[in-house]
């Protein structure tokens, strides 16, 4: 028997049979069982070389007696067999030949593409840019104050001279005057010269990436297919079925069948266990979406599909908890979120809300992280079925969301942001001093794909990153600042601040760059952002008030 107050989450899915929600818990008992685990993970390298899933599931004997089964997802460090962990489900092996082969020209794939995107002259482009932008903008106001003194000139001309002597000042001033639009000229003139060819090589390259990518999804399809149809799981009714039989054809994403749940479950049916509770953890580094010791749920995607088959068969008595159909089930999924989103701007093209921090903008790949603006949008106006989001925000980062309401509008906001025509302006409380009061900060920025989201600072792989900055204010001794990126790099503020070659001082409530202050939230907002209208072409500018 488990109460409803030791349970955190439940494994669910709907009998393929009866329609009837069949559910299996992750308890506190076995959420300790689980740490126990996780402080032996933490004792052995081999366990900390990459992130991953890793799960246990809690299991009955026919002796009547308790035991506990481990699993990770995938292959760990290239195994697919570790001795004391369930192993994978059957059929990897029947493919094994095509399957070295494939990630073999897939790895090749991943190198060709990591060279390409790491382009030298992608960066010394952009850098080029941003100086040529500079030289124009100093020329521009420089150009603009001399036109002010003409005037001004001019003016007392007019007073001071007459006939001859008036024509040849005059003309003189016309003379300044075309001389600084030849300079003009000829330094957009070079800046095309310069920076046509490299744009051209960036363009060739960028079509590169796209056949490669082309050609690593259709090579990733076609061992999953092979995989897929390979691979047969079996529930407690004694039922056998491939992945190709459970799912609809195309829709199965690759890693399907690979996740600790399925294992764990596939593994007990056939050596006749009965399941009591399981949990699920990330361990091995942060990655972009999970935290080390955290727990999550199925993912939605890859194993909440397949619940329903995998527990069929097995008969739970949980006090207070009644079984329900899927009609009912599926009607309080749908309206258990309403959006209740301070709504700033809003017509037939295009929305944008003033997002809180701790909500995601779109929802993530597990059952505990569907919860977004975008989800809470389409659940509660399904007829804006095409919405999208046009950029992101951090979970944790509040302020302006900019939504299309249909393709063509996201994809001309889309090219605006691509292109730097949006103007973006955030605010910020950082836990430390500053020492300098303006300025731009110029720090290229890299992720490490073996520890994301984390970014950080790297001359040689990372990408141009461009942040405007000024102190507006102090509060309690912590100053406040206001942002503009000149560039949309992933954490690009929270890295710029943080960085001893940045200002040198984290972001308040920023745990994950090393803010140890006390903080009840991440204190960054978007509080305004301007663009050009796709549809009427107007500028459009949205402010907020920051909360902090």
């Amino acid at each position: 028997m488990v109460s409803d107050s030791t349970v955190s989450y439940w494994y669910e899915g709907f009998c393929p049979e009866t329609g009837d929600l069949l559910r299996l818990p992750r308890t506190v008992f076995v959420e300790a069982i689980a740490r126990d685990l996780m402080q032996e993970l933490a004792t052995d390298a081999v366990y900390n070389q990459e992130g991953k899933m890793y799960g246990i599931l809690l299991v009955e004997l026919p002796t009547g007696e308790t035991q506990v089964l481990k699993a990770f997802s995938g292959l760990l460090n290239g195994c697919s067999f570790i001795e004391g962990w369930v192993p994978s489900i059957p059929g990897r092996e029947e493919v094994a030949a095509e399957e070295g082969q494939t990630l073999a020209e897939l790895e090749n794939i991943k190198q060709e593409l990591i060279t390409l995107k790491e382009l030298r002259e992608r960066q010394q482009c952009e850098i080029l840019s941003y100086e040529f932008e500079q030289q124009l903008q100093q020329m521009s106001d420089r150009h603009r104050h001399s036109k002010q003194e003409r005037d001004a000139k001019r003016q007392l001309l007019y007073q001071e001279l007459t006939e001859e002597a008036l024509t040849t000042a005059l003309a003189a001033l016309e003379e300044e005057s075309r001389q600084q639009g030849i300079e003009r000229r000829q330094l957009k003139a070079k800046q095309n010269t310069v920076l046509q060819p490299l744009q051209q090589l960036i363009s060739a390259t960028d079509r590169q990436i796209q056949e490669l990518k082309q050609r690593r999804k259709a090579l990733s399809r076609q061992l999953q297919a092979q995989m897929h149809e390979a691979y047969s799981l079996m529930n407690f009714l004694g039922q056998s079925a491939s992945l190709q039989k459970l799912l609809p054809a195309g829709s199965i994403p690759t890693g399907t069948g690979d996740c600790c749940a399925p294992k764990l479950l596939h593994y007990a049916a056939n050596h006749g266990l009965k399941p009591l509770a399981m949990a699920e953890f990330w361990w091995g580094g942060t990655s972009k979406d999970k935290v080390q010791g955290e727990f999550y749920g199925a993912c939605v995607e890859r194993c909440q599909t397949l619940m329903g088959f995998l527990l069929s068969g097995l008969k739970f008595q949980f006090p207070n908890l009644l079984r329900a159909k899927k009609e009912s089930f599926s009607s309080h999924l749908s309206h258990r979120v309403e959006f209740n989103l301070p709504i700033i701007y809003e017509d037939e093209w295009l929305i944008a809300v003033n997002k809180p921090p701790g909500l995601l903008s779109v929802p993530g790949r597990y059952r505990d992280t569907q919860d977004s603006v975008l989800s809470r949008w389409r659940c509660s106006f399904p007829d804006d079925a095409e919405i999208m989001t046009v950029h992101r925000l951090d979970q944790e980062t509040s302020g302006i969301l900019l939504l299309a309401r249909n393709r063509q509008i996201h994809r001309q906001l889309s090219q605006q942001f691509q292109q730097r025509q949006i103007h973006k302006v955030y605010e910020a409380i950082l836990s430390g001093t500053v020492t300098v009061e303006d300025g731009v900060i110029e720090l290229p920025l890299w992720g490490n794909p073996e520890n994301r989201p984390y970014q950080q600072v790297n001359w040689q792989h990372g990408k141009v990153s461009l942040t405007k900055f000024r102190v507006i204010g102090r509060e309690r001794n912590y100053p406040r600042v206001e942002f503009i990126p000149l560039t949309g790099r992933t954490h690009q503020l929270r890295v710029h601040a943080a960085d001893p070659r940045g200002l040198g001082s984290t972001i308040l409530g920023d745990r994950l760059y090393g803010c140890n202050a006390v903080a009840s939230r991440l204190h960054l907002h978007a509080r305004e952002l301007s663009f050009q209208h796709p549809q009427s072409g107007q500028t459009i500018h949205l402010g907020t008030t920051t909360p902090f």
